[in-house]
């Protein structure tokens, strides 16, 4: 059946500037604010915009994240006729390939939009923080006679280097689009948010079907701006944040527990949803302690907590202190531990009076890229044994014992890296 406008939504990323945290899970099915995963936000916007077709290309580690989407019901896109569908690369009877390019996954999905027939696609990706009405973006683009709308946003000019970059003139026009330039000439920041009249990016994906890993910020949106096609800007002034750095990601996370938080997670309209798993409520036992945090179902809280988001099932046994910390599902802080600015993933274990994010900050011995300020991050299913002490800017993963820490140390800077049977 005909569609007026599908969604695809890019979910197949790997996110190696969050280290360990995705080492093992695609960055899109990532937890986020004690209850969610990052996917949570994109696939929530459809079902509130209206759009209820939505195509998730998935590729890196998609095993938790298949799991979490399933047929979608927690979005309510358990649709007869559309809904949500599960797109990893296939194999042909010739030219299989990965997917190489956020472009080249589109294209490979042709007939997937095809058997839609929709009037416009929108393009989305799976690993950002954000409220928008695509309704809204979409009704500009028809007002405008646009071809290819890009959501945008003005971001610090010393940031700009880091996005494509948009010119645009006061009708909001494009007059010129930039990838990552050295030396921007705007700083109106695309979002990686498109949409665009169907047989426009069917043309332009089957005109550049050749070019390697092809791109929509680095061949698709050029050629259509070569071609003359009219191209605007949905200039966006809501909350929207790209959790692409351990810092980024602590940063998203501590904001929801400000007294007025930029992203609202609580409001009646727009909501977010998720799919959750039947736990008991939150006990916080005799004698505990708990300021400025937030919990997930099922959290058993016997210590100190302050100013931390846990996830569903966390428990923080008698006298262990969490601070300024990101604990996902599933984590034991053990008795007399103590956890400041930490990330810790799902399923670990924190041994009894073991101190985490202490010292003066060091560079990192393992990856100075990823690894560059005074976090603590620990990977899924990680344990860290009774008694030892871990600096700042470190990284564990795997199930560490006492002589992996020399002196019961691991110092700032450093790593224990553990690989998995």
């Amino acid at each position: 059946m005909k569609k007026r406008m599908i969604a695809m939504l890019l979910a197949g990323g790997q996110g190696s500037r969050l280290g360990v945290l995705t080492a093992k899970v695609a960055k899109p099915a990532v937890s986020f604010g004690g209850k969610y995963r990052i996917i949570d936000f994109p696939l929530s916007n459809c079902v509130n915009s209206n759009v209820d077709t939505v195509g998730v290309l998935t590729q890196y580690r998609p095993l938790r994240l298949n799991d979490h989407i399933g047929i979608g019901i927690s979005w309510d896109l358990d649709r007869p006729n559309g809904g949500v569908h599960i797109l990893p690369p296939y194999e042909k009877s010739s030219d299989s390939e990965w997917y190489t390019g956020t472009a080249n996954a589109i294209y490979q999905n042709i007939e997937f939009m095809d058997s839609y027939c929709p009037e416009y696609v929108l393009i989305l990706s799976g690993d950002h923080i954000y409220k928008m009405n695509y309704e809204d973006m979409l009704e500009n683009h028809v007002r405008c006679g646009a071809s290819v709308s890009i959501a945008s946003m003005p971001v610090p000019w010393e940031e700009a280097s880091r996005f494509g970059v948009v010119i645009a003139d006061e009708t909001g026009r494009i007059r010129g689009f930039e990838e990552k330039p050295a030396q921007p000439k705007s700083n109106l920041a695309s979002m990686g948010i498109y949409i665009f009249d169907y047989k426009v990016l069917r043309e332009a994906l089957i005109a550049s079907s050749d070019v390697p890993g092809c791109d929509f910020g680095k061949h698709v949106i050029p050629y259509c701006f070569e071609k003359g096609m009219p191209m605007y800007t949905y200039e966006f002034t809501g909350y929207w944040k790209d959790v692409g750095t351990l810092s980024s990601y602590w940063e998203a996370n501590m904001g929801l527990l400000d007294e007025k938080p930029e992203l609202d997670l609580y409001e009646k309209f727009d909501q977010i949803y998720t799919k959750t798993e039947p736990l008991p409520p939150a006990y916080f036992a005799p004698g505990s302690r708990v300021t400025r945090s937030s919990f997930g179902d099922g959290v058993v809280i016997e210590g100190t907590v302050d100013h931390s988001v846990l996830g569903p099932g966390v428990v923080v046994e008698r006298g262990a202190v969490v601070r300024d910390s990101v604990v996902m599902q599933g984590t034991r802080i053990r008795e007399g531990a103590r956890v400041t600015k930490a990330i810790i993933s799902e399923e670990s274990v924190v041994g009894a009076g073991a101190v985490l994010g202490e010292g003066e900050y060091a560079e990192s011995v393992f990856d100075k890229k990823v690894y560059c300020s005074d976090l603590v991050t620990v990977d899924e299913k990680t344990v860290i044994p009774d008694g030892v002490r871990i600096g700042v800017n470190t990284a564990i993963s795997g199930v560490t014992q006492e002589a992996d820490y020399p002196g019961g140390v691991l110092a700032s800077g450093g790593a224990i890296i553990k690989e998995r049977r």
